[in-house]
């Protein structure tokens, strides 16, 4: 990747934390660090891989994403109001009533989503839905869907990857935020999923593993997706939850929980400070 494209990715990858962490302190609930550890990827979609147009929202030819592990929409929202969808000043009104966001994401009211998610397994079978749709009109937008690895343990999600196969869903690439934590503690002592990549192959899938926060490993991870021909794709990636945030990484505790104000102003002081190592302000 261009070194000045991957600066630019990697300074917008900390403003998409600075939101998710300003979202979920104002809301005072709200899950950080499943948001934080997908930062890159909300990242990297928004600002390198899809066809959207916040000015043209519902363009028949954009591109589509269904955020499957919905729960993580503060990173979502972030990337979104970065883009242009709409004011970050909404981000500070996460899951107040009468909002415009709210705890899951809304397509009817929220510019930019595609789909009402929130039930954990059924985005994916969604975006499925969606991917099929494209093919059978001839259209050539791709479908872009992001999984949480606890997600994994719901059944559905194996039906979708069936259906992905049995139907050619090549137009199809799931991301699974592979950073082992769930609400409940390690996914491998709630209900494992493991191993996610040869279970997805053995499904049919093209299947790529690559470091999560690594802005190159996921440019390759893309463009190698979107030479496959007849297979949908899965990127698994190793992800640290609560990245970025010192006090939050790797702690199931930072799950579903929202930072009280001295919390809050570590964190945004951190962030700040990784902004300034990059070159940037706030």
């Amino acid at each position: 990747m261009d070194k000045t494209k991957k600066k630019e990715l990697q300074i917008l990858a900390c403003k998409v934390r600075i939101g998710i962490i300003e979202g979920v302190f104002h809301a005072k609930s709200g899950h950080p660090g499943g948001s934080l550890s997908a930062a890159e990827i909300f990242t990297y979609l928004y600002f390198k891989e899809m066809n959207v147009d916040p000015q043209n929202p519902h363009d028949e030819n954009r591109d589509r994403f269904v955020l499957s592990k919905g729960h993580t929409c503060p990173g979502l929202y972030a990337a979104l109001s970065l883009k242009g969808f709409f004011p970050w000043n909404e981000i500070k009104k996460l899951r107040h009533i009468g909002a415009m966001l709210q705890g899951h994401p809304d397509m009817k009211g929220v510019p930019g989503v595609d789909m009402s998610t929130g039930s954990l397994g059924q985005g994916i079978s969604a975006a499925c839905g969606i991917a099929l749709s494209a093919k059978l009109s001839g259209a050539d937008y791709r479908v872009y869907t992001i999984l949480g690895d606890g997600e994994l343990e719901e059944g559905q999600v194996y039906e979708a990857a069936m259906f992905a196969k049995q139907y050619k869903l090549d137009n199809l690439c799931a991301y699974v935020d592979f950073n082992g934590l769930q609400i409940d503690g390690k996914i491998t002592d709630v209900m494992s999923p493991l191993p996610i990549a040869s279970k997805f192959k053995e499904f049919g899938w093209n299947t790529i593993e690559i470091n999560a926060h690594d802005f190159d490993e996921i440019d390759a991870a893309y463009t190698q997706a979107k030479s496959v021909k007849g297979s949908p794709t899965v990127i698994v990636a190793h992800s640290i939850k609560g990245k970025g945030v010192s006090f939050m990484e790797d702690q199931a505790s930072w799950h579903g929980t929202a930072p009280n104000s001295e919390q809050y102003k570590i964190a945004i002081e951190e962030l700040n400070a990784a902004l300034a190592e990059l070159g940037e302000n706030k």
